[in-house]
């Protein structure tokens, strides 16, 4: 699992998969590429992208950002790298543990219902569920399986998976605020967890590093961190997407 998850992660930021591997106050500097098979975010003219498995941290940008982050960097650990002006935000991302992965029953008194692609348009006119959902019909980044929670009629969560590569889905969750801290969320993504790998597909959770609710959730379903990233990043003045 882990090796599909590098391969895919070397082929975003055009470093190699032995880069991950090593010690964890080193950095390695790669300029950045539209490699074929990146996963499909957008992105604009400058580039920008800091990651660490726990090793060594990969910075890959566009040259005028990779000059900028590599002078700023220079003498820096790892930890005092993610705490930079230029750094907006932290993001971790979990893989599952396939040998401590639970069966969450479902909470009682609620309906469930699993969606396949072309079966979820119904969904998408309803709002608040944006972590879960792929509102945007222009995005390349779509969901794949969709799995909702209801009450008396009405759809109070959603998790989606998000297809970021042949082999690797995202997973995001929304609970409706009335509707929280009743398990909804762990069987949700526990759902989408093993029909994920029942389809021989990598499921990746992921959450903001300030999001306790979320990393509860990532325990409760049998995740672990496996690499963390910058959420964003400013540089001379420019919020960079």
């Amino acid at each position: 699992m882990h090796g599909i998850v590098q391969a895919q992660l070397a082929i975003d930021l055009n470093c190699t998969v032995d880069d991950f591997n090593g010690e964890k106050d080193n950095f390695i500097f790669v300029e950045a590429a539209d490699n074929p098979g990146r996963r499909p975010f957008k992105r604009g003219a400058q580039v920008f992208d800091m990651l660490t498995m726990g090793g060594p941290v990969i910075v890959s940008a566009t040259p005028a950002r990779l000059a900028y982050a590599k002078e700023r960097l220079a003498g820096k650990t790892r930890d005092q790298a993610y705490a930079m002006p230029f750094i907006g935000g932290l993001s971790i991302n979990c893989l599952p543990d396939i040998g401590h992965l639970p069966v969450i029953p479902p909470t009682p008194g609620f309906a469930y219902e699993t969606y396949g692609q072309g079966e979820f348009a119904a969904l998408l006119i309803l709002p608040g569920f944006t972590n879960a959902l792929q509102y945007d019909p222009g995005n390349p980044v779509q969901n794949a399986l969709v799995t909702a929670a209801g009450w008396e009629g009405a759809i109070v969560a959603v998790a989606g998976a998000y297809v970021w590569s042949e082999k690797m889905w995202s997973i995001g969750i929304d609970v409706l605020p009335a509707y929280r801290n009743r398990g909804l969320a762990a069987y949700l993504v526990n759902v989408l967890t093993h029909e994920s790998l029942r389809r021989g597909i990598v499921p990746v959770y992921g959450f903001d590093a300030s999001n306790i609710a979320s990393q509860r959730v990532a325990h409760r379903t049998g995740f672990q961190p496996a690499w963390m990233s910058e959420r964003w990043n400013r540089f001379e003045g420019e919020l960079a997407n």
